[in-house]
């Protein structure tokens, strides 16, 4: 008979007795950090995203809320769902063409497909709460 507690066979990174201190593999806010580095083809999307800027407005497109759905297929074609701020929007010819650009530049990523959708209609509230911090609405 053994009387030593038992042990559990794996431990989760993520709580705090994991292998990564008592904060996990994120940072004491929950996120990724600076260092993080993006692995997966969504995450790199996501990533050149976070690159680019509405010329308007000082917040990039994935955090103004512009990117509705990313979807990659099991072909590395990557379909990306976005709108602009406006139909009327100055740059509603060539911000669609600059999403595809960068996200083809992705080594993994075979194609890009950019759907342009009017509907949900954008709005301030699609907004993520680092846009509104930045652009002093919180």
């Amino acid at each position: 008979m053994n009387d030593a507690p038992d042990e559990p066979d794996s431990v989760d990174a993520g709580t705090p007795d994991g292998p990564d201190g008592p904060d996990g593999p994120d940072g004491p806010d929950g996120s990724d950090g600076p260092e993080a580095v993006p692995t997966t083809i969504e995450e790199k999307v996501v990533a050149v995203l976070q690159d680019i800027y509405d010329p308007e407005i000082p917040v990039n497109i994935y955090e103004l809320g512009l990117i509705y759905e990313i979807d990659v297929r099991e072909d590395d074609r990557v379909v990306v769902q976005m709108t602009l701020t406006s139909p009327h929007c100055p740059v509603a010819e060539s911000l669609p063409a600059e999403v595809r650009t960068r996200i083809c530049k992705i080594p993994e990523v075979s194609d890009c497909e950019i759907d342009l959708v009017w509907e949900p209609q954008w709005g301030p509230d699609r907004m993520s709460d680092v846009a509104k911090l930045k652009l002093g609405m919180l």
